[in-house]
């Protein structure tokens, strides 16, 4: 029996006994741990530095060129005098700075408000749309939105060609006979006008997909629940649709407001601030005073202002997010 009891006793587990010792903790381990959380820092750095380069240094040199004396001589010699603030009352005492401004937000406003909403009405349509419809759709608006700006605005510009524009033809065949040969680009109004509709052509495509990704993220039983208890299409858009795809909503209304400020290749390439500065916004205006005028200094100072009046915009939103992160906390 107690050989039978010694040969079924069980065991120490392998390793444990006394002859063998637990090893110790491998010394050369922190330092491989530490090269290892150094690694994802040394592959970013380069695009960390370019960054800095092509943004943050822009940026520095533009706020030092609105603190100096800097014309072409200075450009070109160089020791620019330091002079602070003059070239910011200089312009902020400009009357026709302020006409400038004031055609900006008017600028700014009309786009945004057609934008945002032709967005949400080709959204909510791609949304009922069935899977053809949809793919079409959406393929089409891809398509509008690859399209580079300077191509859509060299057709724009043929479009409303006043002799050869396909515009002015087919109004022609309509009966309207004083768009004959109609100078489009002569007059401010139509300038302006032509300006706002290829701006929103570009922008259409962007917001429309991303509030349609918006759009599916809706569950569809709060639909189906809203139209059992009678709702309507626009009563079931205001009190559902819109408080859960508001924070998409409003990223989208704040980057197209920030878009819509700084349009500058559009307006420059098909009208150049004209006729007269019917169609001169911020961002023209600064290149039309450092580049016609020579005073790099005070095209500096208006875009110093452009970008502290975009910052607002952003300021806005982020209020905005972190109240609606608080109530939902």
């Amino acid at each position: 029996m107690s050989a039978v009891r010694e040969q079924t006793a069980p065991r120490p587990p392998l390793g444990t006994g006394p002859s063998r010792r637990s090893p110790g903790p491998d010394p050369r381990r922190p330092a491989r741990t530490a090269g290892r959380g150094l690694w994802p820092y040394v592959l970013i750095a380069p695009a960390v530095v370019g960054t800095l380069y092509l943004l943050v240094y822009p940026l520095i040199r533009a706020v030092m060129i609105s603190l100096q004396d800097f014309g072409l001589r200075q450009l070109i010699l160089g020791h620019a005098r330091f002079v602070g603030f003059k070239n910011y009352g200089t312009l902020l005492g400009d009357p026709h700075f302020w006409e400038v401004v004031r055609r900006t937000f008017l600028f700014m406003g009309i786009n945004v408000a057609l934008i945002m909403t032709l967005s949400t009405l080709v959204a909510l349509m791609v949304e009922r749309l069935g899977r053809f419809g949809r793919t079409a759709v959406l393929s089409a608006l891809v398509l509008t939105w690859a399209m580079p700006v300077i191509s859509a605005t060299t057709v724009f510009q043929w479009l409303f060609h006043s002799e050869f524009g396909i515009v002015n033809s087919v109004l022609t065949g309509l009966g309207f006979e004083s768009f004959d040969r109609y100078p489009w680009f002569a007059h401010g109004p139509a300038a302006f006008a032509i300006v706002v509709v290829l701006v929103v052509w570009q922008s259409v495509p962007f917001a429309a997909i991303t509030l349609y990704s918006a759009l599916t993220t809706v569950p569809a039983e709060l639909y189906e629940s809203a139209r059992l208890d009678g709702a309507s299409g626009p009563r079931i858009f205001r009190s559902i649709t819109l408080p859960i795809v508001r924070p998409i909503y409003l990223l989208v209304f704040s980057l197209e407001v920030i878009w819509t400020f700084k349009a500058f290749v559009q307006i420059w390439v098909m009208t150049n601030g004209g006729p007269g500065d019917a169609t001169t916004i911020l961002p023209v205006y600064a290149v039309q005073t450092a580049l016609s005028s020579q005073r790099y200094d005070l095209g500096a100072a208006a875009s110093m202002v452009t970008v502290v009046l975009m910052s607002g915009v952003l300021v806005l939103y982020f209020r905005q997010m972190f109240r609606q992160e608080d109530e939902l906390a």
